[in-house]
């Protein structure tokens, strides 16, 4: 008879914590916002200068796609960012179109886009901030996040 929910080996036994449910999201309601952060993902990547949706930011943007149409009571506000060469008027503008490119493909995919808007934000907000083309890549992004309501930022 072996032991549930731990590892052995060697004798030892251990806690099975490969399987344990992610600490903060132990009861993940369907519909939740946590539901979609973890098992669906806000963030879509661009390459540097590029507001082109790739073969794999698409594989995300259909995940969220199917989300969205179950839970419709969700509005979602497209959050554009950019930390490429170039002004701060030229980052502003390619971070709207990289919101715009991803609303773009939820609207192709059956969102309604009645509940969605856009909004870039340049280089205002980035995830990390350094010079090392790994760490910049990951402020090259758009952020899908899920609203009640909406903001100051939606268009009238």
């Amino acid at each position: 008879m072996g032991l549930a929910a731990c590892n052995s080996a060697g004798g030892l036994v251990s806690p099975d914590v490969t399987n344990a449910p992610a600490a903060g999201f132990v009861d993940i309601s369907p519909g939740s916002e946590e539901e979609f952060i973890v098992n669906v993902g806000r963030r879509i990547y661009f390459d540097q200068g590029s507001a082109v949706v790739t073969d794999e930011a698409r594989i995300t943007i259909t995940k969220q796609a199917d989300w969205l149409k179950k839970n419709k009571k969700w509005l979602v506000k497209i959050q554009g960012h950019a930390d490429d060469p170039g002004s701060e008027a030229a980052q502003k503008t390619l971070s709207t179109q990289r919101a715009n490119a991803v609303m773009a493909e939820l609207v192709k995919l059956g969102v309604s886009p009645k509940r969605m808007w856009v909004k870039g934000y340049g280089v205002e907000r980035p995830v990390t901030d350094c010079d090392e083309l790994a760490c910049k890549s990951q402020n090259r992004r758009v952020v899908v996040n899920l609203r009640e309501e909406f903001d100051d930022s939606a268009p009238r």
